[in-house]
């Protein structure tokens, strides 16, 4: 079992830059393959970004490619998205989420945990 918790949500005017921070508890943090999903109002689900247990490789949805950031820390626990350039389409409910596994995935049906969700809103 691990235990997400979101934090670093927020309001913010577009071209903005907010960092959300997700602390993982449980088993042990490197054994997960770490990603951000996003759900606006009205709309499914969507992967934001993903990084593999050792933090090496990183993977983003074509939305957010070149001003998302993910990175982890695992002396930490802790895996963060940096997001700038931030647009009012980002707005959305922002959940971590953690993938008992080798590979990356990005499909949210292959994640085995996930966090409570923070609340990104950006103004235009």
């Amino acid at each position: 079992q691990v235990q997400l918790v979101e934090s670093g949500g927020g309001l913010v005017q577009a071209g903005g830059s907010l960092r959300l921070s997700c602390v993982a508890s449980g088993r042990t943090f490197s054994s997960y393959v770490m990603g951000w999903f996003r759900q606006a109002p009205g709309k499914v689900r969507e992967f934001v970004a993903a990084i593999s247990r050792s933090g090496a490789r990183t993977y983003y949805g074509d939305s957010v490619k070149g001003r998302f950031i993910i990175s982890s820390d695992n002396a930490k626990n802790t895996v963060y998205l940096q997001m700038n350039s931030l647009k009012p389409e980002d707005t959305a409910v922002y959940y971590c989420a953690a993938y008992y596994g080798l590979v990356v995935v990005t499909t949210e049906h292959e994640y085995h945990y996930w966090g409570q969700g923070t609340q990104v809103t950006v103004s235009s």
